[in-house]
This record gives structure tokens, sequence and C-alpha cells, in this order.
């Protein structure tokens, strides 16, 4: 006698995924994920391949046609030396999509180390370490990154460094407190009746399960450090000349405002807003899909 063929519903489905699997399938299906991977990727490519398609040399000047309005030959206008705003827009994001994912990058590893001792520890390395932190968060970031870069000089690398360490001790801090929470588990105590190395339990054993909020809060921090970026490249301090980073190219023109030559600002500014948005929307994805 043949057996009957079942058929699995969608819901035994979902109980058979895997955790990541879940994960990935409920930002598939998360419209705030897709609309900001979207808005991301495309200023990715546009860092990419930006200077393949646009219709002129964004670092070339024409004078004379300087400050022309936007029109079928200039879409964005021209800045005050002529070089055509749509052109230094579009390759505009292949610095600031540097220098903010690699702060970033670098803010998530020290901070996740520093969390990781904290909340591991406790006691006096806890009390040490997370007081030291709060000072260093006490000041705010562009006062620390104007003092190191005037000390170190104006890099990108040292932006790099000066930005991943100013937002290191707001990533330790959240993973101070998973850890403490998964601290009290029972696998931790059977790891150290292993007689396992603290290194081994904090890295091995601790840190796969606080990935969730090292995830979450490092997409957060991505979108603070385009702004900080951009911040410190309006002030003269992040990236230089002649490069056509948005915050630079703000800085240069901003003067032209009052004159009407409102279209030398506006799209820059609209580009470092949208990538903030896109990466926002992501971290709010993402947020949902580990929460759900």
């Amino acid at each position: 006698m043949s057996a009957v063929p079942t058929t699995s519903s969608p819901q035994d489905n979902m109980r058979r995924r895997s955790p990541m699997a879940e994960v990935f399938f409920s930002l598939m299906r998360s419209r705030t994920f897709l609309v900001g991977l979207a808005i991301v990727l495309f200023w990715v490519a546009c860092a990419l391949f930006g200077e393949h398609f646009t219709p002129y040399d964004p670092l070339a000047d024409d004078i004379i046609n300087a400050l022309a309005p936007p029109s079928s030959e200039h879409w964005f206008g021209t800045d005050q030396i002529g070089r055509d705003v749509f052109s230094r827009v579009i390759v505009g994001s292949r610095d600031i999509l540097t220098v903010a994912p690699l702060a970033t990058l670098l803010a998530t590893v020290a901070g996740t180390a520093l969390g990781l001792l904290t909340g591991y520890f406790r006691g006096i390395v806890d009390d040490v370490v997370s007081r030291i932190l709060e000072a260093f968060m006490a000041i705010p970031v562009v006062i620390v990154a104007l003092l190191a870069i005037v000390a170190l000089g104006t890099s990108k690398a040292t932006v790099i460094v000066v930005i991943g360490l100013s937002f290191a001790p707001i990533i330790a801090r959240t993973v101070r407190s998973a850890v403490l929470a998964e601290r009290e588990l029972d696998y931790v105590a059977a790891a150290q009746l292993r007689h396992e190395s603290a290194l081994h339990t904090m890295f091995v054993e601790i840190l796969p399960n606080v990935i969730p909020p090292i995830l979450v809060e490092t997409t957060v921090r991505l979108g603070y450090a385009i702004f900080a970026v951009a911040t410190l490249s309006f002030m003269g301090f992040g990236i230089q000349p002649p490069s056509p980073d948005w915050g630079l190219s703000i800085s240069s023109n901003y003067g032209m405002i009052g004159g009407g030559f409102w279209w030398t600002v506006l799209f820059d500014a609209l580009a470092i807003a949208s990538l903030v948005i896109g990466v926002n929307l992501v971290a709010d994805g993402v947020h949902g899909a580990l929460n759900d």
C-alpha cells in the first residue's frame, strides 16, 4: 500500500528555517528595508561607476559658464567656477562612502571588544573602563574630531580613526548591556566549568549571541558617521579639495545662496539627506527583522 504524500504548509516551512534564514526572508518582506537598500545601493553604484556616465568631468572648471542655472545642458547648473553640479553630486558619493563605512567598522570592532570586556569581567574593570567611556562620550563628537585633526593633521585616515574612536564608546555601551544579560545564562556557566579561557568565552560563546544588537547599532552609527564626515568636510577638516565631496561642495558654495544661486548647494544637501535616510531605513528594517 503506497504512502499518502503529505504537503507542508507555509507555517511548517517557516518553522524549519534557520534563524538567519528567517531574518533574511523578513528583510525581503520589509518595504522599509528594501526602499532604504535601494537608495544606498544607488549611491554605492554612483561611487563605483559614476565617473563613467557623468556628462562632464566633475573636476573640470569652465569660468565662462560659471553659476549657470539648471538647464538641459547642465541639469543641476554649475558652481562658481563653472563645474557641472550634477557630475559632482554623482561622483561626490565616493569619498563619503569610503570614509564613513570604514569609520563605522572601526567603531564596531573597538566598541564590541570594549563591551565584551566590561560586560564579562564586571567589577573594577567595568567601573574603570565605563567611567572613561562616559567621560569620552560627554564631549561632542565634532569637538573631539577637531582637536584630533588639528593635532594629527587632515587626511582621510585621520578622519576614519577619529570618527571610529568617537563612536566606539556608544557601541560599547550597547554591547555591554547585551553581554550582562548573556553572562548569566547556562551556556556561559558551562564554558567556565570546562575551564575555557575568558577570551574563548567572550568571543566564541557570547559574541555570536549578541550579534543582533551589534548589527542594529552599526547601521545606526553609519548614518551618524555620514553626517560627521559631511560636517567635518564643511568645516574644512574632512575631505580636502579638489574632491567633489558633498560636504566640501556645500562649504565652497554656500555663500552663493544669498545671491540667489541656490542650486550650488541644494543638490549636494539633498544627496546627503537621501543617503542618511536610506541608511536609517535599512537600520529600521534590520531592527524590525531581528525583533520579529
